[in-house]
């Protein structure tokens, strides 16, 4: 059996789906791993380091991936490397199947086993395969330091000589793992953090970490799916939020929003007027840009300035950590392996729970009844 590491397609993607560190432990189970040239340079990782782990460096992109039993990815595999792919190949990464599911037709055609990290099911056991977290705590860090770094002010409350300056006030839209990680960032840095989140049982998680949590009265209503994710609410409750978030906003140096809704366009959560009202020189930092922005004036791959607010709108923020992006997203991808690598072949066992959540297509057919909805609304 063969597993190929590709360089991922996208320009902006600095990612490697699998470690020198997990090559290893599939090697030393007798798995023969082949890495395209130069595949993980960006993330800190040689050729000279894969080799050293037991995988061969190829530099024939198109045989790799004609040959590959098993395709771990970053990001979903262009078209032309699709129409390469053996036939029955299993191909495990961000898909975003339920986001464009069209772009998996041509591997779906070719029998490809699709496996998407996003669909990964959040049970106890699959906890280590959680890469939309690993993934998250990324962003959500990278997202601090970046506004720290742009931000004109200091982020610490400071006593001196020529007087005290009072600290940053930082606020976070969406208290899930981004979230969370976003606001013990800026607790280190010294800032003063507020935050906000449709589910009142994230207020606790919010103030374990030191900030204040915003509440809202929404009227008793169900704003987590069993999943554990924000549901999407009903324009009169999204409308509560706004108004509580635009109150909090206009006394806010940074304000950082990471609110999203799996398979559906990100919630709009700062409306322009809410931009308007807040001060000059403060910045927003869109997380939710690639999933249709939380802020109504984002720029998705873009960072604008109105009315003297700077609004950044990342659209791959976590390649901007690749070493450990791709370490953690490595030993995510490396778990789940653990399941469909069975003495060295693939075994897609549709009754494991893990494996049944997180299969998109198989033998031809997108077997996920979500991606299949999708792709049905889609056509």
């Amino acid at each position: 059996m063969l597993v190929a590491i590709v360089k991922e397609a996208r320009a902006d993607e600095t990612r490697v789906a699998l470690t020198p560190d997990a090559v290893k432990a599939l090697t030393a189970k007798g798995v023969n791993v082949s890495v395209e040239t130069g595949a993980g340079v960006h993330s800190g990782a040689s050729d000279q380091d894969y080799q050293a782990a037991g995988a061969t460096i190829s530099t024939n992109r198109g045989e790799l991936l004609a040959t590959a039993d098993v395709l771990p990815v970053v990001n979903v595999p262009p078209t032309q490397d699709q129409e390469k792919l053996k036939n029955g190949a299993v191909v495990i990464g961000f898909l975003r199947p339920l986001d464009e599911p069209s772009a998996l037709d041509v591997a779906v055609a070719r029998g490809a086993t699709l496996f998407s990290m996003e669909l990964v099911p959040r049970i106890t056991r699959a906890q280590s395969m959680d890469a939309l977290s690993s993934m998250a705590t990324v962003a959500g860090y990278k997202a601090v330091i970046m506004a720290a770094d742009h931000l004109p002010k200091l982020f610490p409350l400071l006593m001196t000589a020529a007087g005290t300056i009072p600290p940053a006030r930082v606020l976070v839209l969406g208290a899930g793992v981004a979230g969370l990680q976003a606001i013990a960032t800026a607790r280190r840095l010294g800032a003063v953090v507020e935050a906000y989140d449709v589910r009142a049982a994230a207020g606790e998680q919010v103030k374990s970490l030191g900030a204040k949590f915003i509440e809202v009265d929404l009227g008793g209503l169900q704003t987590e799916d069993k999943g554990g994710y924000a549901k999407e609410l009903s324009p009169e409750a999204l409308e509560l939020g706004r108004q509580a978030i635009a109150k909090a906003a206009k006394s806010a140096d940074v304000v950082i929003t990471t609110a999203q809704v799996p398979g559906r366009r990100a919630p709009l959560m700062i409306a322009k007027a809410a931009v308007e009202d807040m001060r000059p020189g403060s910045i927003i930092f869109d997380l939710a840009a690639p999933a249709g922005s939380n802020c109504e004036l984002t720029k998705p791959g873009e960072t604008i300035v109105h009315n003297g607010v700077t609004i950044f709108g990342p659209a791959n923020i976590v390649a901007k950590m690749p070493v450990h992006a791709s370490m953690l997203y490595s030993r995510n991808v490396n778990n789940l392996l653990q399941l469909i690598v069975k003495k060295g072949e693939v075994v897609v066992d549709r009754a494991d729970e893990i494996i049944a959540g997180s299969c998109v297509a198989h033998g031809g057919q997108l077997v996920n009844e979500r991606v299949a909805a999708a792709r049905k609304a889609q056509a």
